[in-house]
Order: C-alpha cells, then sequence, then structure tokens
C-alpha cells in the first residue's frame, strides 16, 4: 500500500516504512524512513546524468540491428554517503575487496569475475539497477595509460617512457622504451616483443612516475594490474604487491592504491615472468578524484533505455535481501545432497574413471555424495552433440545406475558451446540461433576446432537447447542425470579478448544488442535448463551449477563457482571475498574448487618427484597444507566442492592416510554431514524466509564498527563463524570476537563466543590470538545458538536423523527451526514439510519444543533430542558420538526441559 501527495515543488511517494520525495524543479530523489530520516540521497549536482550512446559498428557482430536497437544512454547515479557508511554486495571480484566503500569495481562477466547489480549498505538499505549492461562502481572512468596519468621517465631518468628489459631463459637480453604497460589481450598482446621467446623469461619495467595533474598534496591513485605469470611491483622502492602468479591462458586483475606525491619523480619496478606459451601484463591507473569524490555513492551504465534502480529498505540486512528477492524471485530449496561433499577434478576421462573413483569413497567411507562428470566426455571433434564417446563409455546409463546403486549423485558439464560439424549446432545455426562472429573470423579453440555459442535470449532457442540435451542426456538416460554444470556461461566465446570484440562474439542477441545486454547470458541460459528439465520430470529438483551469475538467478535453482581460480594462498584468500560479497548480493548458493583449479609448475613437479620417489620436497609440503587449510575453509561455505587440474583432489591422490593433510580433510568432510540437519534447515530458510547462509558479519553485528572491514571471518547461518586460515605455515591467526549487538529479548550486549572444539568462552568485543594447527581452523559458536548435530553418515539420506545431539549454547536466548522434508522433490510446493521451532530462555535454562507443523511422506514421526548445554563455567569439547546431555523424547508434540 502507497500513498502519493504533493507539497509545493515535491511529490512524496509514501508506504508504511519507507518514503521517496522527488523534487519537480530538479527531478532529485530522496528516500526517508518512516519518521522522515534521510536513508540515501541523489547528490544535489550531478545525481542523474545521461549521455546518448549508439553501438558502435564493430561491436555488434554478425547481425544487423535497429536504429531502436543500436541506440540508448549511458547514465549515471551519484548519491551522497556519509563518511561511516559502507557497502558490500555487487557479485562475486578477486581483489580481496569487503568494503566497496571509496573502492572501484568494473561490472562485467568472466571467468572468476561476476557480477551483479545490486549493493548493499550497512545503513540497512539496498539497490538494484535494472541495467544488463556493462557498469562501472565507483569512478566512472576508464582507466588509463600511465603515460596519460603520469608524466613517465626511464631508469636513467630520461622524460618519455619507462625502461622495459626483456631477458629469456638462455640469456638474451634487449632493453625498449614503454610508453605505456598493456599487454592485456589478443589485441595489444602482439605489441610485446615478437624476436623473444618470453615464456621462462624474465621482464623489469622500470623508472620514475610524476603526477601530471596537479593536485593539493599527495593525491591516492587506484591502480588495476593484469597479469598472467608471476608478478611484482615495487613504487617508491616499496613492494606495493608483493608476488602473485596465473596460469597463462586464464589472467587475472588485481587492485591496489597508492598514494603519490604531486612534484616529486617516484621510482616505480615491475617484475614479471611470464610463465606459458601466451604472455599479459597491464598496469593502469583510474583516472583521480578527490576524496570526497570517490566516497560518494557511484552507478555508471554503459547502455541502457532508462535509467531504472529500485531502493529497498529494511530494519536489518536480511530484510534488504528479502526485498531483492521479491524483486527477482525466490530461491528454490536445493536437492539435500547438495549440501554434501561433491568430487570433481579436470578430469574424469572414462566412465571407468567415475565408478572407480566413487567405489573408493565408500572403500575408505569417506562421505560424499556427487561426483562430476567435467567436458570433453564427448568425441574430441564434437563438442555440442552431448553425447558420451563410446570408446570411454561404452554404456552411460549402467555408469549412472552404478553411481546410483552406490548412493551417489551425477552432475555433467554442459556448455552452450556448439562445434560447426555437429547435427546440434547445425539445427540451432539453421533457425538463426548461433553467434555467427566466431565462425566468420574462422576462430579456432584449444584444441584446434572452430565453433560458437548458442543465443540464450531467444525463448525458441533455449527450448531447442533444452530438447537438445533432452534427447542425448535427460530422458535418454531415465533421467539418471542429477545435475548441470553450465560452464563458460559468461559467454566465454574466447579467452583474452578485448572488450569491444567479446561483445562482436556474442551477438547480436535476439532481444538486442550484446552491448546493452552483455552481463544477463548465464540467467536465461538457467531459465533453459530449469524450466526444461521441469517440463519433462515435473517432481525432479533441478540444480545448475553456473561460472556466471547474475541478479535474479536464484529463482532458477542455480548456484555459482567462482571459475578457474589459481592455487596459490592469495587466490584462496581472495575466494572468502568473492564468497561473502556474492552471498550478500541476494544470491544464496555459493562455492568455489576447492584447492583451486590452475596450478603452479612447482607443485606439479613435486607430485611427479613424490609419485617416482615418495620423499615428500617442501613444495609437495606446501601443496598438501593449501589443500588441507581450503578443504577446512570448504566446509563453511553453502557449496563443498573439491575441483581442479593436476595433480588430482580426491584425498588419498593428496597425500597417503597416515599424513595430517589426509586426516583434517576427512575430519571436515565428516563434520560437514554431522551438521546435515544444520545445513538442511538453512537450505529450507533461504526459500521460505530468504535467508542467506554464508554471511558476512555486517549482516549479524551491523553497528559494531570492528566487523565492516572483515575479509576473512563470516558466519555460516546463525551459530557458527569460521575463521580460515589463509597463509602458508600460520599455526595461529588474529580473531576479532563481534559485540553482539542488543535486542529486544536481549538488553545486553555482552554475550560472547565458545571455541567449537573446547567448549571455552570468550567475551565478545576482543581480538584475540587463535590457535590454528595444521589440523584445525578457529572456529566459534554464538552465545545462544542451538546446533543440531546429526548421526555419522556417508551420503546425506543414508540414515534418518533419529536421534539429534542439540547443543545448546549459554548467554543469550536463542531459537532454531529445524526443517525437513522429502529431500529430492518440489512436493513441498504444495506444502508438504515440516517445522519444529526449538527455543532456549537463558534465564530459566530452559529449552522448549513446538509441536511439529506440517508433515510429509517418510517424515519421522518419533525421535530423541540429546540436549547438550554448554555454558562458560562448565564448557565441554565437542563430543559427536555420545555427549552427555538431557534426553527429550519428541513425538511430533510440544514439549519442554529445564538444563
Amino acid at each position: 500500500a502507497y500513498t502519493v501527495e504533493e507539497n509545493g515543488d515535491e511529490v512524496i511517494v509514501k508506504t508504511k516504512r519507507v518514503q521517496a520525495v522527488v523534487n519537480k524543479q530538479t527531478g532529485r530523489v530522496v528516500f526517508n524512513d518512516a519518521n522522515g530520516k534521510t536513508l540515501l540521497s541523489e547528490a544535489k549536482q550531478g545525481g542523474k546524468t545521461f549521455e546518448r550512446f549508439c553501438v558502435p559498428e564493430r561491436e555488434i557482430g554478425v547481425g544487423t540491428l535497429t536504429d531502436k536497437e543500436r541506440n540508448a544512454w549511458t547514465w549515471r547515479a551519484l548519491f551522497d554517503s556519509p563518511a561511516d557508511e559502507a557497502f558490500y554486495g555487487l557479485g562475486q571480484h578477486q581483489s580481496e575487496d569487503i568494503n566497496y566503500k571509496g573502492v572501484n569495481e568494473e561490472l562485467f562477466q568472466y571467468n572468476t569475475k561476476v557480477s551483479t547489480p545490486f549493493v548493499v549498505s550497512n545503513k540497512n538499505y539496498g539497490v538494484l539497477w535494472d541495467s544488463y549492461s556493462y557498469c562501472r562502481w565507483g569512478n566512472p572512468n576508464d582507466y588509463m595509460q600511465l603515460g596519460s596519468a603520469f608524466r613517465l621517465f626511464d631508469r636513467g631518468g630520461n622524460e618519455g617512457h619507462l625502461t622495459g628489459t626483456y631477458t629469456d631463459k638462455d640469456g638474451k637480453k634487449f632493453s625498449r622504451g614503454e610508453d605505456s604497460i598493456y599487454f592485456e589481450n589478443s589485441e595489444t598482446v602482439v605489441n610485446l616483443p615478437q624476436n623473444i621467446n618470453l615464456d621462462g623469461s624474465r621482464v623489469v619495467y622500470e623508472g620514475y612516475i610524476m603526477p601530471k595533474r596537479m593536485t593539493p598534496g599527495n593525491m591516492k591513485y587506484m591502480f588495476n594490474l593484469y597479469y598472467s605469470g608471476y608478478v611484482r611491483v615495487f613504487i617508491d622502492k616499496r613492494e606495493v604487491v608483493a608476488e602473485r602468479w596465473r596460469t597463462a591462458w586464464n589472467p587475472n586483475a588485481y587492485k591496489f592504491n597508492c598514494a603519490l606525491a604531486r612534484d616529486r619523480k617516484t621510482p616505480i619496478r615491475i617484475e614479471w615472468q611470464p610463465d606459458g606459451g601466451v604472455a599479459y601484463c597491464g598496469l593502469r591507473v583510474a583516472a583521480p578524484q578527490t576524496p570526497a569524490e570517490q566516497n560518494m555513492m557511484s552507478i555508471w551504465s554503459e547502455m541502457a533505455r532508462d535509467m531504472d534502480y529500485y531502493f529497498i529498505a529494511g530494519d536489518n540486512l536480511d530484510e534488504v535481501i528479502s526485498g531483492y528477492r521479491t524483486l527477482t524471485g525466490k530461491a528454490q530449496v536445493f536437492p539435500k545432497w547438495t549440501l554434501g561433499f561433491w568430487q570433481s577434478r579436470e578430469r574424469y576421462t572414462s566412465s571407468k574413471d567415475i565408478e572407480d573413483n566413487l567405489a573408493e569413497f565408500r572403500k575408505r567411507h569417506i562421505p560424499v555424495d556427487n561426483i562430476v562428470q567435467d567436458w570433453n566426455y564427448w568425441k574430441l571433434d564434437s563438442w555440442g552433440s552431448h553425447e558420451f564417446e563410446t570408446s570411454r563409455y561404452p554404456n552411460p546409463q549402467a555408469m549412472l545406475d552404478s553411481v546410483h546403486a552406490m548412493h551417489g549423485r551425477f552432475m555433467i558439464s554442459v556448455w552452450p558451446k556448439f562445434y560447426c560439424t555437429t547435427a546440434n549446432y547445425k539445427e540451432l545455426d539453421k533457425n538463426g540461433w548461433i553467434y555467427g562472429q566466431a565462425v566468420k573470423d574462422s576462430i579456432y579453440d584449444w584444441l584446434g576446432f572452430m565453433g560458437s555459442f548458442y543465443d540464450a535470449y531467444s525463448a525458441d532457442a533455449r527450448k531447442m537447447f533444452w530438447r537438445q540435451m533432452d534427447e542425448n542426456l535427460y530422458s535418454k538416460y531415465k533421467f539418471g542425470i542429477d545435475a548441470w554444470w553450465m560452464d563458460a556461461s559468461e559467454p566465454n566465446v574466447r579467452d583474452c579478448t578485448p572488450m569491444w570484440y567479446r561483445k562482436a562474439l556474442s551477438g547480436p542477441t535476439a532481444l538486442g544488442s550484446s552491448t546493452e545486454y552483455f552481463n544477463a547470458y548465464s540467467i536465461v541460459n538457467a531459465d533453459a535448463i530449469y524450466n526444461g528439465q521441469r517440463s519433462v520430470n515435473k517432481n525432479q529438483r533441478v540444480f545448475l551449477l553456473t561460472r556466471s551469475g547474475f541478479a535474479g538467478e536464484q529463482r532458477y535453482s542455480t548456484a555459482t563457482w567462482s571459475g578457474d581460480i589459481g592455487t596459490r594462498w592469495e587466490d584462496m584468500r581472495a575466494q572468502m571475498t568473492a564468497g561473502m560479497n556474492y552471498s550478500i548480493a541476494g544470491l544464496p548458493f555459493w562455492g568455489m574448487d576447492i584447492g583451486g583449479f590452475c596450478v603452479e609448475k612447482r607443485y606439479e613437479q613435486a607430485q611427479k618427484e613424490f609419485d617416482k620417489t615418495g620423499v615428500e620436497t617442501e613444495d609437495l609440503k606446501e601443496w598438501r597444507e593449501l589443500q588441507a587449510r581450503w578443504n577446512q575453509f570448504g566446509c563453511f561455505v553453502p557449496l563443498y566442492r573439491t575441483h581442479g587440474q593436476w595433480p588430482t583432489r580426491e584425498v588419498w591422490n593428496i597425500a597417503p592416510d597416515n599424513h595430517p593433510a589426509y586426516k583434517t580433510i576427512v575430519w571436515y568432510d565428516k563434520l560437514r554431514y554431522r551438521l546435515m540437519p544444520y545445513l538442511y534447515s538453512m537450505a529450507g530458510w533461504v526459500h521460505f524466509n530468504d535467508y542467506t547462509m554464508m554471511r558476512p558479519l555486517v549482516m549479524d553485528f551491523n553497528g559494531d564498527k570492528q566487523v565492516e572491514n572483515i575479509k576473512d571471518q563470516w558466519m555460516f547461518g546463525p551459530a557458527f563463524m569460521a575463521c580460515p586460515v589463509g597463509y602458508y605455515g600460520a599455526r595461529s591467526r588474529e580473531v576479532y570476537l563481534p559485540q553482539s549487538p542488543a535486542t529486544k529479548t536481549n538488553s545486553s550486549a555482552t554475550a560472547g563466543w565458545y571455541d567449537l572444539y573446547t567448549g571455552e568462552h570468550y567475551a565478545g568485543g576482543q581480538t584475540i590470538t587463535a590457535d590454528a594447527p595444521f589440523e584445525k581452523i578457529p572456529v566459534y559458536v554464538r552465545a545462544g545458538a542451538i546446533v543440531p548435530f546429526g548421526p555419522e553418515i556417508e551420503w546425506c539420506d543414508e540414515k534418518p536423523a533419529d536421534l539429534i545431539n542439540l547443543y545448546v549454547y549459554a548467554g543469550s536466548d536463542g531459537s532454531f527451526q529445524l526443517y525437513e522434508d522429502e529431500g529430492t522433490n518440489y512436493n513441498y510446493e504444495r506444502g508438504k514439510y515440516a517445522t519444529i521451532d526449538i527455543r532456549y530462555d537463558d534465564a530459566s535454562r530452559t529449552v522448549s519444543f513446538s509441536a511439529r507443523k506440517g508433515s510429509f511422506n517418510g517424515m519421522l514421526k518419533n525421535r530423541r533430542f540429546n540436549v547438550v548445554l554448554i555454558t562458560p563455567t562448565a564448557p565441554q569439547p565437542l563430543n559427536l558420538d555420545n555427549p552427555q546431555g538431557k534426553m527429550v523424547e519428541y513425538n511430533g508434540k510440544a514439549v519442554s526441559v529445564k538444563l
């Protein structure tokens, strides 16, 4: 319900809790709460700016566009932002940013980068802007070449350029002047020296930079580093970027800031070691802004029909995200098995490979639910056929039956990509539903074949795409495929191309130019599979894993993973902020390649030496610790999936079973399965309550200023604060224990935290040095938490949780809703599910179980709860087998127990 009133120069749109005030003279919009307190206001000057935009001819691709499809607006929205504001969301990015206040971020889709046009504020509001195009958060201008922002001097002090020195691995060496460091894509990489083999070479760019713009005092410059191979950056003889690495075919971008004096030549040095047959390197800088400009809230959209954004307010960030899902769609209840452990690699090469590895898990009694078939199960020259190569997969139906007989699930990779020779390509192309530029330009992929991607923006193309999948995979094998891996859904027609050519390769679309619809491919592709599967099998839950993502994708039962990340400690740390910001952007299911995807050669060599000699070298020692730490981290994110290139990631291939790496990986895997009642309850809340599982600390402790910039701690549900270890050799780490905010039921803000493993109590509002031995990462449980631990199981539905060890952590009132349903079908949409509300009253030490609400087929009518109370004065170590507690016989009726 809303009202509209005019008051002089203002039009006021009011709801019960928020109002928008529009100035009729200037168009400025201000958003207030019900009491008239301003929550967000457009800037008085430049709050809305528009420029005419016409799609450049070269971006259109093979096809034609009408004038209407070519012409639109580039717009910028600028908002005031107080100094104490913090921003989160924007999707998944790789520079370890958690708080986007004063930060620049380019919003486009790429392998390892997922962009969503939604941001939330610690002021308890969010803004969702309705633009599918390339966007920028922060500075609206493109990054500049170094020579545009600075006067450049070579290493001898001569003005005009930096000095580039190239030394190949044989010692051949030469130098040349560099007026920019911009070798970032297929168009510009040709400007690197062609008379030297860069693979394994050493390159140094050095000299001096001096700002061209006259500024008062020092100015903070915001740099964007792009790299493959190894790179370090020094400015003013200080290392501003410690060594980073990325594989040659999949470069990475990393942002950093540096203050520079306006009237001084500052030394700069870039040390680069290419590591592969191609080499990419770039260093650019944002156009400088004053601190006041940089700290405003700025949104820039390259192409849109109009400026269209949604303002969402709430009493807390959960309410804001609920509003976002009201606009963009409810998340589905994921199949229960998706919350278990997934084993994947690049790649299983035969049905025997799949079956043998799943059988090994069962033989070793290591919990696992899902095994994954990555790409190239088809005949080498038949990408897009969706057909198994018979020499390696002689009987796919028997393979699927075998996986299911071992109580496993099977996920398969399907790309929106087709080789020209396949029947599926020809059928799509005949209808005009294949992007034509790649074929026109005779682009061959890394396997040496030519093809392109289908146009998922066409509703009819989506139906055909699904029908081809269904005929060749889903219905053909009796619905035996449990989930879909939708790879390269950016779409990634070709790696490492300039932005304009990426648009040409993926357009024009059925809706218009790919410039206008640049970021939304994954959501329409998800639509094809979700609605396609439900059309042929109405009651098997759909599950998709996609490498890209966009606002609203949750309505298609779709999760996202963080792409082909590197296997470095800095890559692991980057996934922490990536996952938190993706989750708080309203998209609840996220995961990563646990262990990293692209592997450094030193780790590959270390594994080869071990296979020959049995000797654990220093590099192998580090590799095993990295895998152990990453798996510990992975236990506390929504999707628990390991994946990567060789060395393979099955735990027995990481380390022998007497090794601490093996032991800790298996321990956390088993912990994950003990938590299945907790995890699946959260999956229910995601649908029914718009819940967020992986929660930046600002969601639960907003108002505690200490949490706003914490990059390596988060809440995993209402109980656990995960604090992974992100550095090699670390055996302790600093942990901040947030101050619990006062609530209506608990006026105290001093409720504390418990060590998960020991039960030891700590007061909130302090930083501690937490022990982090090789085998454990710090995990803390919030006072007032209620945690249901289930039985030891090896797959999610091996046995019912007829006995739940219910841990209750004293110090605050608490509540938990246990959610259950049939786990794999859509009967929950018809009301077939059950909930039990559990409450803890701290003053009386009483736990109350409500009468069960609802029912479903196969529901446990009677069960036991062993209630274990943990208090500051009576800590108990975690005991998952037989903890001492008070047993409650529960038959569906309300019951209470005093502890």
